[in-house]
């Protein structure tokens, strides 16, 4: 049965199609953080324009009570970051993305936002350092942690004034030479930490910050923090009185290639002995058998208490991730290091709550805490008090959007951005009653967004494949928003990656719903065996499996569409596409029988090769999802190879893959495109070498785009191939 999630039932008037260009260039907004006081909140915004070739950014304001956004007054083009300064009403520290003294380095500034003209300098730092976080003691010097970059010496480094040598080589005897998109070097990302003294006009104390990671001992990992490509200022924090630190970094006994496992660690900010991780080896969350990836230490309001999630594998990267909280004690003073930090009364939090935690947020009275999951394709929001059972199941607070950020007023009431397939940004107001205040939405503004809505959007439940399943399995449908009752739009069915992942109700400048749907097709996008959000069953059901149960799924997922929603979707002229694990299932489709039922594929960043596999960075997962190296035996390298069934290949394929792809080496798509060629299939082949797994420059993406659509519109409308594609 389809479920409809329309507030508008019909089209609004003169709503037309929404273009990739104009999605790209609509305007971003990040998640608005609120004053300590929770009266306005503070946001970045950018947005690219394709006719100047250049990015807009500003630093904006929202009134929580109103609405109503102002401008900043800080000046985004230097500013590269800011935060509010704890105790003060309108007080922000920021970044200064330049330093007159240091090329290179970058200038910490203080302001009030009541008065942005009024600042001053307070720091000058001698890297690009990131990533601030600050702490307003009871002395009323301001505690900051930053991050950057560092030497093996462990101080900064700074690529502007770093001696260059004199020849191109990259000499490695250790494995994990690359990952994601670049080559690693000797330099390793660290946490510094520093103190502006109010006494001294907020001065940098003796001038400089210190590096919190280099007496760390290790043995395999150096210690790195943010962790890398995607961690940031999320990987640590400071306690609210400024007098303990935590950070995440990988396990300093185990290899990043082979293992996911990181923990956290504390220390005091005043002291020199190097931090403990709380839950390392040893610990009684490592001997209750917590050793996998952990991630988001956030401290309690009170300082008393740290809360962190972690997965228990660790050599996996979709395991459950569970809540956990101890409670935080600074002890006395060891001679030579200073004051020691302690942990006790550790807690999984919800421990049998069958979804995976995100973001951490606590309660201003430090009783409970607030996280996000993902849940049936939406990210919502969830509410777990510290003294809850074990089987205590948290209850969704948010609405049929997805969460982007949280934020907990000082009233107990959420500060929420979200998106949708409909819409860039929404934030609202929630208070402890369940009652919601839209405070800002995208759609009424944005030009570029005009006519869309949630009526495009519905959804329908089928039966999987998977043996003992109890739940039906998911799909989202998505009309074009000039969706005409009584017309047939052909199927664009979009089969999503991680395999860990899921089609989810979001936003996305990447692979954007509406656009494809707006092209004049109905997508119909999945959620089959290996997809996050529908409890842990389904997720690690796809280990081994790849392509069967998730093919299955996906061949009875568009048995559906055919025999269900024939009246306004046709099959006959439907396109495949999918990225990364998304680009494994097209390929695998293709040499199957259902791949004679669409007219076109397109395949991004995926493999056709799995006996190739041990090409990539992260062999760790290889090791779990191919059950095990490539010499061992009952692995599934080549059990499920595409490439095994080219015989059967003959649709008609568009190959993306791009050069800085480290993850899946562009090589696989060369390879695939050769024997698409060679077998006289009419094939093409995108690569941009300036982008990784992701197309994310503006003018790329819209390129990659105008070229996909101009493939499936050929194949399934008849339109003209244009001939933009280099020859002979």
């Amino acid at each position: 049965m389809v479920r409809h999630f329309g507030i508008v039932a019909a089209l609004a008037a003169g709503a037309c199609a929404i273009t990739p260009k104009q999605v790209l260039q609509a305007p971003r907004r990040g998640a608005p953080v609120p004053n300590p006081s929770g009266k306005v909140a503070l946001f970045s915004y950018s947005q690219y324009s394709f006719e100047e070739q250049s990015t807009t950014r500003a630093w904006q304001l929202l009134n929580l009570e109103t609405g109503e956004i102002t401008d900043s007054g800080l000046n985004s083009s230097e500013v590269s970051e800011a935060v509010w300064i704890p105790g003060t009403e309108t007080g922000v520290l920021y970044i200064n993305g330049t330093n007159e003294e240091i090329p290179g380095g970058v200038t910490l500034w203080i302001a009030d936002i009541a008065k942005p003209s009024e600042r001053k300098i307070v720091a000058s730092l001698e890297a690009p350092f990131s990533g601030l976080k600050v702490a307003n003691t009871s002395s009323g010097d301001l505690r900051f942690l930053v991050n950057s970059l560092a030497y093996p010496n462990g101080t900064a480094y700074n690529e502007e004034l770093a001696p260059k040598p004199r020849h191109t080589g990259r000499l490695y005897n250790d494995i994990y030479p690359r990952h994601w998109d670049h080559w690693l070097t000797k330099q390793r990302y660290a946490v510094f930490s520093g103190t502006l003294l109010k006494a001294s006009g907020y001065g940098l104390e003796d001038h400089k910050v210190r590096n919190l990671l280099q007496d760390i001992p290790f043995n395999v990992t150096k210690p790195e923090s943010p962790v890398q490509p995607f961690g940031g200022s999320g990987d640590y924090d400071i306690s609210p009185d400024g007098s303990i630190y935590a950070l995440l970094t990988k396990a300093p006994h185990l290899n990043k290639a082979n293992f996911t496992a990181s923990y956290i660690y504390v220390g005091a900010f005043e002291g020199s002995a190097a931090p403990q991780a709380l839950n390392g080896p040893g610990s009684e969350a490592y001997e209750a058998g917590h050793q996998g990836a952990s991630g988001a230490p956030t401290f309690s309001p009170n300082s008393k208490k740290l809360a962190y999630y972690q997965q228990d594998g660790e050599y996996y990267e979709s395991d459950r991730v569970k809540l956990y909280v101890v409670d935080i004690n600074q002890g006395g003073y060891n001679t030579g290091n200073g004051s020691t930090v302690s942990t006790s009364g550790w807690k999984g939090l919800a421990p049998d709550w069958d979804r995976s935690a995100g973001s951490i947020a606590w309660a201003p009275d430090s009783k409970s805490v607030y996280t996000t999951a993902e849940d049936y394709a939406r990210t919502r929001a969830f509410l777990i008090p510290l003294d809850s059972d074990a089987d205590f199941k948290p209850k969704n607070l948010t609405s049929v959007t997805s969460v982007t950020g949280l934020a907990v007023l000082p009233d107990s009431s959420l500060l929420i951005a979200a998106n949708a397939i409909w819409t860039s940004a929404d934030f609202y107001r929630l208070s402890t009653d369940g009652t919601q205040k839209t405070l800002f939405s995208a759609l009424e503004i944005d030009e570029d967004l005009a006519g869309l809505g949630p009526h495009t959007l519905e959804e329908f439940f089928y039966n999987g494949s998977l043996p003992n399943f109890d739940q039906q399995l998911h799909a989202l449908v998505v009309k074009p928003s000039n969706f005409t009752e009584g017309d047939k739009y052909p199927l664009a069915y979009i089969i999503h990656g991680g395999p860990q992942g899921s089609n989810a109700n979001a936003w996305s400048t990447r692979w954007n719903f509406q656009i494809w749907a707006d092209q004049g097709y109905v997508v119909v996008a999945p959620n089959p065996t290996g997809s996050t959000g529908f409890g842990q069953e389904l997720t690690d059901s796809i280990a081994g499996e790849w392509g069967s149960y998730p093919y299955e799924d996906v061949v009875l997922g568009w048995e559906y569409v055919r025999d269900n929603l024939s009246s306004f979707i046709d099959t006959k002229n439907g396109i495949v596409a999918g990225a990364s694990y998304g680009g494994f299932m097209t390929n695998w489709i293709q040499g199957h029988d259902l791949g004679r039922e669409f007219k076109a594929i397109v395949t991004h960043d995926g493999i056709s090769n799995t006996e190739s596999a041990f090409t990539t960075e992260e062999l760790w997962f290889m090791r779990h999802d191919y059950l095990g190296p490539i010499w061992a035996e009952n692995t599934t390298y080549s059990k499920f190879n595409p490439q095994d069934h080219v015989a059967n290949f003959s649709t008609p394929q568009f190959v993306v893959h791009n050069t800085l792809d480290y993850r899946l080496p562009e090589s696989d798509g060369l390879s695939l495109f050769n024997i698409l060629q060679t077998k006289g299939i009419p094939s093409r082949f995108l690569n941009f070498p300036d982008e990784n797994h992701h197309v994310l420059d503006p003018e790329n993406s819209l390129f990659w785009n105008t070229e996909i659509f101009n493939w499936i519109n050929h194949w399934s409308k008849g339109h003209e191939l244009d001939g933009n594609a280099i020859g002979q």
